[in-house]
């Protein structure tokens, strides 16, 4: 038996929180091995947390995000750093990846109250982009109004729609660690695309790539659909590779 699942298998029968790697994923696209700074991650495993609690307005204090949440005991170390924590569960909880850290190796590591789980080592790229999804084929976008774009309220070409992503790395301006964003704020690292049916848009179609005013972690695409696309699979990126396929 290898030492890590050694390890697992005894922190499981302890009450220790248990987690690898391979159950740390990017939150956008749920797949393990792609991230960033000022990106959300999800860890997956067992014993996580005593309790399900999700971040609330009442946690937030003049826009500054909390380490822990109210009324639990979870907390998540990214190198040396406590980091901000969104969702906490038993099986899984979702944390965001501190802005301003460089691309390279770092540790993550997750307490429950006394109970410290192991220290796991992700590589982190300077973007790492991803479309967040509604489902396994269908990414989350809403028409310009603010409302989801749905089977029963589909976009239509030549619509500007907003796709909402993670990311996609360094902002101008920077964004603040800990700190909901108080403005926009454009993707600074050059190249930035969208391709619809594998084939790129115009540069003029990209009305605005950028972090969502009111959030963390929380990039938002302004695109302008071509006259004769709809329902395209997109991807976005900044060259190869770019956000997975598949999704429409």
């Amino acid at each position: 038996m290898g030492a890590l699942l050694l390890l697992a298998v005894l922190l499981s029968q302890t009450g220790f929180p248990v987690y690898t790697l391979d159950s740390i994923a990017n939150a956008a696209s749920n797949k393990s091995g792609s991230y960033a700074p000022n990106s959300f991650v999800t860890i997956y495993g067992k014993d996580l947390s005593y309790v399900t609690r999700a971040l609330a307005s009442s946690d937030l204090s003049a826009g500054q995000l909390p380490t822990v949440l109210s009324g639990t005991a979870v907390r998540v170390l990214i190198g040396l750093s406590s980091t901000n924590v969104f969702f906490v569960s038993p099986g899984q909880v979702n944390v965001l990846i501190p802005a301003g850290l460089k691309a390279g190796d770092i540790s993550i590591q997750l307490s429950n109250s006394a109970l410290v789980g192991p220290p796991v080592k992700i590589t982190l790229t300077d973007t790492a982009p991803a479309i967040f999804q509604i489902d396994s084929v269908t990414l989350a976008a809403t028409h310009a109004d603010g409302s989801l774009i749905t089977s029963k309220s589909p976009a239509k070409p030549g619509e500007v729609i907003v796709l909402y992503a993670g990311g996609l790395g360094p902002t101008s301006p920077e964004q603040i660690a800990g700190q909901l964003a108080k403005t926009a704020a454009s993707v600074a690292t050059p190249g930035f695309g969208v391709w619809l049916n594998g084939l790129p848009v115009s540069a003029t179609a990209i009305k605005y790539a950028g972090i969502t005013p009111g959030f963390a972690g929380l990039y938002q695409v302004n695109l302008e659909l071509p006259s004769n696309v709809a329902s395209p699979e997109v991807r976005i990126g900044f060259g190869s590779p770019t956000s997975p396929g598949g999704l429409y």
